[in-house]
C-alpha cells in the first residue's frame, strides 16, 4: 500500500512557514482563553461558557496535533483529521450531557461575566480565524483547523446572546439553548471533517 512505501515519506509536502506561525499563535491564544473561560464559567455558573472553555482546550489540542503532523505524508494528516473529527463530535455529546444536568439543577447563570468573557473570546477567535482563513481550502487537516476557528467565533456570539437572554429573563434557559446549539455545531462539523478525512484515506 502507498502509505507503507516511499509515497508515505517522499510525497510529503514541505510545511508552509506562514501556516506554522499561525498555528503557534492559535495554540497559545487558545490555551490562555481556556484558563480564563474555565474560571469565569464556574464563577458565573454558565454551562455555555463552560462548553466554550472546553472547546478552547480541544482546539489547543487540535493546533498542537496540526503542528506535529506538518510536513508528514498526506495519509498521516488525514488520519489526524479523522481523530480530530471524532474529538469534535465527542465534545458535542459532552455538551449535551452537561446541558441536561444544568437544566435539571435549575441554575441561573450570572450574565455580566458571561457577556464580557464571551466578548473577549470573540476577539481572540476572530484574530485566529483571520490568521487561518487563507488555509481553509487545504486538506482535511487544514479544513478541520479552519472549522474549529470558525465555530469558535460563532459560538462566542451565541454565548453573548445567551448572556443577554439570561439578563432579560432572569432564567437559565437561554444558557441551555445556546449550549445545545454549540453541541449541534460541534456534531455537524465533526461529521464533515470525518467524511472528508475518510475520502482522503480511501484515495490514498
Amino acid at each position: 500500500m502507498s502509505e507503507c512505501g516511499c509515497d508515505s515519506v517522499c510525497n510529503a509536502a514541505p510545511p508552509d512557514p506562514g501556516y506554522r506561525r499561525a498555528l503557534w499563535v492559535a495554540l497559545v491564544l487558545n490555551v490562555l482563553m481556556f484558563g480564563i473561560e474555565l474560571v469565569a464559567s464556574f464563577s458565573a455558573h454558565s454551562v455555555s461558557l463552560l462548553a466554550d472553555a472546553v472547546d478552547f482546550l480541544g482546539d489547543a489540542g487540535n493546533y498542537a496535533v496540526a503542528l506535529f503532523v506538518l510536513g508528514l505524508a498526506p495519509v498521516w494528516r488525514s488520519r489526524s483529521a479523522l481523530w480530530k473529527g471524532w474529538l469534535m463530535a465527542g465534545y458535542g455529546v459532552f455538551v449535551l450531557g452537561k446541558s441536561a444536568w444544568q437544566w435539571s439543577a435549575g441554575i441561573v447563570p450570572e450574565p455580566i461575566t458571561m457577556g464580557w468573557v464571551s466578548l473577549l473570546a470573540l476577539v481572540v477567535n476572530f484574530c485566529v480565524a483571520a490568521l487561518l482563513y487563507a488555509h481553509r481550502q487545504g486538506d482535511a487537516q487544514a479544513r478541520s483547523v479552519w472549522l474549529c476557528s470558525r465555530n469558535d467565533a460563532l459560538g462566542n456570539l451565541a454565548v453573548m446572546a445567551a448572556a443577554a437572554g439570561v439578563w432579560v429573563t432572569a432564567r437559565g434557559w437561554p444558557d441551555i439553548v445556546v449550549a445545545l446549539v454549540l453541541a449541534g455545531l460541534a456534531l455537524t462539523s465533526g461529521a464533515s471533517v470525518i467524511r472528508h478525512a475518510r475520502q482522503e484515506l480511501r484515495a490514498a
